[in-house]
């Protein structure tokens, strides 16, 4: 077994609160299509959208259950769904102005990866892989800085 150099867990409150808060919206959605809606058109929509946001959080609730681990050969997290190696990232983005998550980092690909998302722990579309969300910063600062001295002594 690999050591594990560094991690990225879900904070407790914020997985609580965000898949809460989440949930809170849809269920108002739903209340609002049951009890208010002007048309049965916009009835169905609400209802489906609730319906919809109550998904997201229960994916929210299911995805920060998990945590993302850093080890000398590869990027992974604890359900098997993210493994990417370090020899295939070309960059790591963690800039003020970058399109990352909250509290979190871009990692940039040699090439493309199949679309996948963990909400509030990560999403890959394309050649980007976003970490963050519901982590804790200082963790994703960490395991961003050690992303990058891996990669520049690929590199260099």
């Amino acid at each position: 077994m690999t050591e594990i150099v560094a991690t990225v867990t879900p904070s407790p409150f914020r997985r609580i609160f965000g898949a809460g808060i989440v949930g809170l919206l849809g269920a108002i959605l739903i209340w609002i299509g049951l009890a208010t809606a002007p048309s049965t058109g916009w009835r169905f929509v609400m209802l489906a959208s609730g319906a919809a946001i109550i998904w997201c959080a229960i994916r929210l609730w299911q995805a920060t259950a998990h945590r993302i681990e850093l080890t000398s050969d590869e990027l992974r997290d604890t359900s098997g769904r993210l493994r990417v190696q370090i020899g295939d990232m070309a960059s790591i983005d963690r800039g003020t102005f970058a399109f990352k998550p909250s509290n979190g980092f871009v990692v940039v690909m040699k090439a493309a990866q199949p679309r996948g998302w963990a909400p509030g722990l990560w999403w890959r579309v394309g050649r980007r892989i976003g970490i963050g969300g519901v982590t804790s910063s200082t963790e994703a600062k960490f395991m961003a800085e050690q992303l990058a001295l891996r990669i520049a002594a690929r590199i260099g």
